[in-house]
């Protein structure tokens, strides 16, 4: 009885935070539509979006850890980014910043004296400053070209002083001005993938033209071939079945272990394959991503894939290859 209170007090102390700071979000939102917070994000996307060099994110405690994650966030989008700590700035790395940069910088309560010499910095080369920060008309608001003025929110810790909803509300805005910036500048998921070539996110992104077998190692006859050759070649790869091509080198078919299993009782082996073989077998293109490659196989409950590119067989994937890759 005594550890489910504790569980019960410990779900309630969660909820309660979970409904703080949806709370906070939903001022965040409504700041957007009421006051000028929507006005000054456009100019910071459009300042952002048109900046020759970098973007440079910098803040102290929490709002420095909340910084480091948005600059991640900026390049993994296409958007050059640096985290710029307040402290190391000030003694050398304010060489970092190029006269092309774009300095961002986060502080809730717009105080933060730690910024002062990147603030100098800025106003000494003219290089635009955007701050966001719940006080706008503290002396690091006042600076800046562009203040993005959050709303002030209620923390969710019990003695409303750790950064909780305010850290979650500068982590937002955030992500919403990457997204917008992705917009902006057409970032498409091929991009994306060129950013994130390791891990999950990598092999989701990877495209057949990269794990496809090709050349001698993608089975094929051409559609005057007996069951013969065919049974032959299929045997010669490793995929369990061989594309049969026109003379256009078009695929018109394939010849799996399925079909050789159902004519297995015919003794001519001179028949031709085109008597034999699957028509309009499953196929895709080489810009597919594996993760839709994958599904795609599902769906048909097919274990290779023929990938083509204007009818034209270019290469041959197996279930196996993508589920090597880490997709699954």
């Amino acid at each position: 009885m005594i550890n489910d209170t504790i569980a019960s007090d410990h779900m309630v102390s969660a909820l309660k935070t979970l409904e703080i700071e949806i709370g906070g979000l939903e001022d965040l939102k409504s700041a957007f539509k009421q006051t000028g917070l929507g006005d000054a994000f456009e100019q910071a996307v459009n300042a952002f979006a048109s900046a020759k060099g970098r973007i440079i994110v910098t803040g102290i405690g929490k709002s420095g850890h909340i910084a480091r994650k948005i600059a991640a966030t900026f390049c993994s989008t296409g958007t050059s980014a640096l985290y710029l700590h307040p402290g190391e700035a000030s003694h050398g790395d304010l060489g970092a910043i190029s006269r092309d940069d774009v300095v961002f910088a986060i502080t809730w309560s717009g105080t933060t004296r730690e910024l002062g010499d990147i603030v100098n910095y800025c106003s000494m080369y003219r290089l635009p400053l955007i701050v966001a920060t719940a006080n706008g008309s503290s002396w690091v608001g006042e600076a800046a070209d562009i203040c993005l003025t959050l709303p002030v929110v209620r923390e969710a810790c019990p003695n409303e002083l750790a950064p909780t909803s305010s850290t979650t509300m500068q982590l937002v805005l955030g992500d919403a001005l990457a997204v917008a910036l992705i917009e902006a500048r057409g970032f498409s998921s091929h991009s994306f993938g060129l950013f994130h070539p390791g891990g999950r996110l990598g092999a989701q992104l990877t495209t057949l033209d990269k794990v496809m077998g090709t050349d001698e190692a993608l089975p094929r006859v051409s559609l005057d071939a007996t069951l013969r050759s065919a049974t032959i070649e299929m045997s010669r790869k490793r995929y369990g079945c061989t594309a049969v091509i026109d003379a256009d080198e078009k695929l018109v078919g394939a010849f799996t272990d399925g079909d050789l299993r159902r004519c297995i009782a015919i003794h001519d082996l001179d028949d031709p394959i085109g008597s034999h073989m699957s028509p309009r077998p499953v196929t895709a293109e080489p810009s597919m991503p594996a993760a839709q490659a994958l599904t795609l196989m599902n769906d048909n409950a097919v274990s290779v894939l023929f990938v083509t590119d204007s009818e034209k067989l270019v290469g041959i994937v197996h279930m196996h290859d993508l589920v090597r890759l880490g997709i699954g």
